[in-house]
């Protein structure tokens, strides 16, 4: 059976930092692009970036660029997502996911196939 488990997620003041597991166990994604994305209360699933396969190649939502970085660990099957200079608009549910059949990440959430159960964010003013 595939998982994907976050961790990291909570409490945090603006300008802080926290720092996102996602880690993937029931097979290998060391080919699949991955990525994280987030949902704020009322609002729609939302794109925060994306990486490819070998982790050489990276993608970010306007809002987050500069300040978000995403890595991935494939000897130990772990996605991450460093995020600084945080804002209270970035609190959301923040969910990583697989795309299996892409070499590169996707903007477009119906592309990846398998799902976190999400960790929650939530930052301070």
């Amino acid at each position: 059976q595939v998982q994907l488990v976050e961790s990291g997620g909570g409490l945090v003041q603006a300008g802080g930092s926290l720092r996102l597991s996602c880690a993937a166990s029931g097979r290998s994604f060391t080919t699949a692009a991955m990525g994280w994305f987030r949902q704020a209360i009322g609002k729609e699933r939302e794109f925060v970036g994306c990486i490819d396969g070998i982790g050489s190649s990276t993608y970010y939502a306007d809002s987050v660029k500069g300040r978000f970085t995403i890595s991935r660990d494939n000897a130990k099957n772990t996605l991450y997502l460093q995020m600084n200079s945080l804002k209270p608009e970035d609190t959301a549910v923040y969910y990583c996911a697989a795309a299996a059949a892409l070499v590169y990440g996707s903007i477009n959430p119906r592309d990846y196939d398998y799902w976190g159960q999400g960790t929650q964010v939530t930052v301070s003013s």
